[in-house]
This record gives C-alpha cells, structure tokens and sequence, in this order.
C-alpha cells in the first residue's frame, strides 16, 4: 500500500478510535474528568494545526510570487485571475442561493427550541463582530506589514503582497530570475516539510474528535436532528452541483481529482480548519496535473474568495434564526442579506467558527437578535465539519478547472515522494 494510503486509512482508524474513546469518556467519566480530558486530549489537535500553521505564511508567499513570475506579463495574471474570479463568484452566489432556497423550504428554525438560547455563550463572538464594517474590512485585505501579515496567517493580506512581489519580480526580467529560482526551491522544501507534518495527522484527528464527543456526547445529533439533518441536505445538494459542474468541464478527469483530494478532504472534515489542508492539497493538485504556476496563483485566492460550504451555511443559519424568532424576511431583504454575506465572509478560510462570526454580524444588521446564534452553538462544530471539507471540494474544482481553461492541465505525475 502507497503511504499516502496508509496515512487515510490511520486517519480513518483514528477518527472511528477517537469517537469510541471520547464516547467512553462521555458516559462513565465525572463532569470535572471530562473537562480535565477534553481541555488535554486537545492539545494533540493543537499540535497538529500549528504544524500546519508554522508552513503557510512562508508557502503562500513563495508559491504565489513564482506562480505570477512564470505566469509571465500583467496581460497573462489578469486573464487567469479574470478566469478564478469567473469561477468564485458564480459558485458563490450558487451556495448562497441554494442556502437560501432550502432554508425557505425545509423551515428549519420553526422547530427550535428558543429556551436554549443563552446570550452569554455568544458574547466571545460578538466582540469580534466590529471587525465586519466597511472600513475594517478593508484593512483586513490590505497589509501594513508582511511581517505582521504572516505572524497572524492573514492569507488574504499575504495574497495581496505577493501579487504586487509577484507583478513586479515578473517585470524585472531576467535580473530576478535567481530570485524566483530560489523562492522555487524554498516551496518544494516547504512541500517536502509538508510530508513531514502530515504524519501526526492521524493523531490531531484522534484528539479533535474524542475531545468533541466527551463533551456533548452522540446525543447532540438527535437534539439537532431537523436542522442538521437539512443543512446536511443542503450540503449533499451542493457537492451534487460542484461535481456535475466539474464533471462538465474536466469530464474523465474528475474521478481521479477526487481520488487525489481523499486525504485533504478527511483531514479537513475532521479538525474543520481549511488551513490544515492547505500543503497537502496544493501537493496533491500538482500532483493531479495542475501546473505549479495556475495552483500557486488560484489556491490562494480560493481561500478567500471561494467558500462554498461556508456561503451555504451563512444564508441557511441566519434565515433559520430568523425563523426561530418568528421574524419574516421578505425575498428583497434575503437577497440584500445574500449580497452583504458575499463581502462579509472573505478571508475567513482557515479560522474555526468564524462562520458565525459572520452570521452574528449578519443577525445584527438584520435586526435579528443575535443570542439566537447560541441556538447553533451546540452543533456548529459538527455542521463545521461538512462546510470545510466543501470548502475544499470547491477550491480543488476551481483550481483544476481554471489549469483545463488555460491549457496548462496535465496527465498525473509524481512528485515530492515523502
């Protein structure tokens, strides 16, 4: 078996373990154990997701700026980011508008339990809903520092300083050609660190899963049934859509895209951080046959601009607590919702739980009340799980599609044996 078949199947065997063990916790061990338990068995998950979080900066940068630098002239970044743009929104403004159609149908929210809601447990969120105005929106895309940009893993402000590196080591010929060789040498290090790291996935997976399970236990998804049950729907609705649009645009290719996403997918679903898959799947895109050039300029992006799973979940969350509290939103309003959830929630890949973050400041520029958010809290965990790992379908599709429209994709190849 190939390595990277092992690796799956331990992180499967770690994930059935880490529910059986965090389960066993759950039923026999005392209020204070499982806390003891769930805060320690954690810090395997932490581990992990710093890891991962130690390579990023330092990847985004250096793949991005040789990405634009082979991309060649200002005419040719424009066209591909024209075409990633194309992708992002429309697939964008079709998770939203699946999320809002479904939540309109199934009327989730009408079956909630309003006595649940506890406007204490949301009060860490809602401190950190005043970075969603105008301005502070703003100045989360556009860096002051590189070096404050890559301390914090702001991915969107990393993005922006390497296009304008990328544009301009691109326009200095061939003067800067020892510098793109050497920028390229430092991402195929980085991608061999990324082997490296993905051994202890197996373990962060064990902790993230035991630690959740200890603590709420399996009866949380019979409590939530309605309302997970139908956004689980919407989710499985959604891949049905991404696929058959892939399927129309890669046609035989897209089985094996898949087949090179498996891990990344696992991995996501289970720590719910987009940014813990980042490495592995710009190595498994390349290795599916995209060209280094297309995944270093689109991937990035991506997670920014292109969260599918996330965008479905926003529209689903807030109409539902809309519904919980008996307020009826007209379609103009939900339509205006929709437009100010597609400025609101860029740049959130990779953070856990900012999705409600955004539904929070959503609720309170809609005038719903906004403890409603604690309505979700219990479960938002395990709809986490799913909106990730869409996130990451979405990007594996628009980054291979846009390597098919610029002619740049190629047979399999194998890389960066680990």
């Amino acid at each position: 078996m190939k390595s990277s078949g092992r690796l799956t199947l331990y992180i499967l065997i770690a994930m059935c373990t880490g529910a059986i063990v965090g389960y066993i916790v759950y039923i026999n061990g005392s209020k204070d154990f499982i806390t003891s338990f769930s805060n320690n068995i954690k810090l395997l998950t932490t581990i992990f997701l710093r890891l991962v979080q130690m390579i990023i900066a330092p990847l985004v940068f250096s793949t991005l700026v040789v990405g634009i630098a082979k991309l060649g002239d200002l005419k040719t970044v424009g066209r591909v980011g024209g075409k990633a743009l194309l992708w992002f929104v429309s697939a964008s403004l079709a998770s939203l508008l699946l999320g809002m159609v479904l939540v309109n149908f199934f009327k989730p929210g009408v079956g909630l339990d309003l006595s649940h809601a506890d406007a204490n447990s949301v009060k860490d969120l809602a401190g950190k809903t005043q970075t969603f105005t105008l301005q502070n929106f703003v100045e989360h895309v556009f860096p002051t520092s590189l070096i404050d940009a890559m301390a914090t893993n702001q991915i969107l402000q990393i993005v922006v300083f390497s296009v304008f590196f990328g544009i301009a080591t691109a326009a200095m010929g061939d003067y800067a050609k020892p510098l793109i060789k050497a920028l390229d040498v430092v991402s195929h290090i980085i991608l061999k660190m990324v082997g490296y790291v993905m051994k202890f996935a197996p373990f962060g997976v064990f902790g993230a899963i035991a630690a959740v399970i200890a603590v709420n236990g399996l009866g949380i998804f019979v409590f939530y049934a309605k309302y997970y049950l139908f956004f689980v729907t919407g989710i499985l609705l959604l891949w049905v859509l991404l696929i058959t649009v892939g399927f129309l645009i890669l046609n035989k290719r897209l089985p094996s895209l898949l087949k090179h996403i498996v891990q990344p997918l696992i991995v996501a679903f289970t720590t719910t951080s987009s940014e813990a898959v980042f490495p592995k799947l710009t190595e498994e895109l390349e290795r599916f046959g995209c060209k280094d050039k297309i995944v270093a300029f689109v991937l990035p992006l991506g997670y920014s601009f292109n969260l599918d799973g996330s965008m479905m979940y926003m529209t689903f969350a807030s109409i539902a607590i809309a519904q919980a509290y008996g307020i009826h939103l007209d379609t103009p309003t939900q339509l205006t919702m929709l437009l100010v959830l597609m400025l609101t929630s860029k740049g959130i890949a990779g953070v856990p739980r900012a999705s409600l973050v955004v539904v929070l400041a959503t609720c309170s520029m809609f005038k719903i009340p906004p403890e409603g958010v604690a309505l979700i809290l219990p479960i938002d965990h395990f709809c986490d799980m799913f909106r990730t790992a869409t996130n990451v379908l979405g990007n594996a599709l628009a980054t291979s599609v846009v390597s098919k429209w610029e002619g740049e994709l190629d047979n399999e190849v194998d890389i960066l044996k680990s």
